[in-house]
């Protein structure tokens, strides 16, 4: 795990007035970002939105029975009965079959197995062997750390971190992204950061990007104007748009890979500077209850870099 150098620093201020009876004096905050300066290796290029196959999901009946044959037996009835879906089975049924069928002919994957397993798995290797961890927890929860991270599932940051239960409150989305404070637009991330910090009291905020990260790679493809072909990505990860445009104009012509390399770390400082617009948040860093880190996560080369971000006070006098 590497630690990042504090580099490449920009500034965003904030004026905030404070009225006084017998002065014009004003404070300024000011927040001074300090980025790691050296992107990682070249990620493979690679489609970052596959449209997902139609995929049918039939009601299964007690007569398709327990074994593979009697199930997909039921299945091509279940088809047939349903007038609406005879001009799809004919085409369907082959490629369920060979999603469910495994080359030796077994059953393939099944969801509530896993699950079921997982969870035993936990309680026997984990929950009965840390009763006093999970006492604690019945009682509430206190966690130093609140962390933004992907939705992608090769990130998951109580892995990366190794993060124990009751140490991270974590919000996970496409594209690790903080939205700015808007009461109506971003409702659910506000009431996660407001939860976090005046209630949890939270001591750091931390933003963690990603390598070969898919919705940084939609941002940097994605048009900037004209009609949109997703109804949801391309608005959301298009917050992040000053990172697009500050990669892009310093890029000096570098591959799409390099780019979005680059452009996976920048996503974050703009979270940073988002995370400024939430009063609470301001409060909590001038009054030094609260930290903010900008993270990386290369999984492409196993490295990790942090940055932070300086934040105080400054004084000026109005004249």
């Amino acid at each position: 795990m590497s630690t990042a150098s504090l580099n490449n620093c920009f500034t965003t201020s904030f004026a905030l007035a404070t009225k006084n009876a017998h002065s014009k004096k004003t404070h300024c905050v000011f927040a001074k970002l300090n980025s790691p300066s050296s992107p990682p290796r070249l990620i493979r290029n690679q489609p970052v939105f596959a449209a997902p196959a139609p995929f049918i999901t039939p009601t299964l009946r007690e007569e398709m029975g327990k074994d593979y044959e009697a199930a997909i037996a039921g299945l091509k009835n279940l088809l047939k009965e349903k007038g609406d879906l005879e001009a799809v089975a004919a085409a369907k049924i082959d490629q369920i079959t060979a999603e469910l069928k495994t080359a030796d002919g077994n059953v393939g994957f099944d969801p509530v197995e896993r699950l079921k397993n997982g969870f035993v798995h936990f309680k026997k290797e984990k929950y009965e062997k840390n009763p006093a961890l999970y006492g604690e927890l019945a009682k509430g929860q206190s966690p130093k750390f609140m962390v933004f991270a992907c939705s992608d599932s090769r990130v998951c940051p109580s892995h990366v971190l190794d993060f124990q239960p009751g140490e991270a409150f974590v919000v996970r989305n496409v594209a690790n992204i903080v939205p700015p404070f808007d009461q109506t637009k971003y409702a659910g991330v506000g009431s996660a950061v407001e939860y976090a910090v005046l209630h949890l009291k939270v001591e750091y905020i931390v933003v963690i990007g990603h390598s070969a990260c898919g919705g940084i790679k939609g941002l940097m493809t994605f048009p900037d104007e004209g009609p949109h072909s997703t109804d949801f990505i391309e608005d959301w990860v298009k917050i992040a748009k000053p990172a697009k445009k500050k990669v892009i104009a310093e890029s000096n012509g570098a591959p799409l890979g390099v780019q979005c390399t680059q452009c996976e770390k920048e996503a974050v400082n703009v979270s940073l500077a988002n995370l400024l617009t939430y009063p609470f948040v301001r409060d909590g860093l001038v009054n030094k209850t609260l930290g903010l880190k900008g993270g990386y996560y290369d999984f492409v080369n196993g490295s990790f870099e942090l940055w932070g971000l300086d934040f105080g006070l400054s004084s000026s006098l109005n004249v």
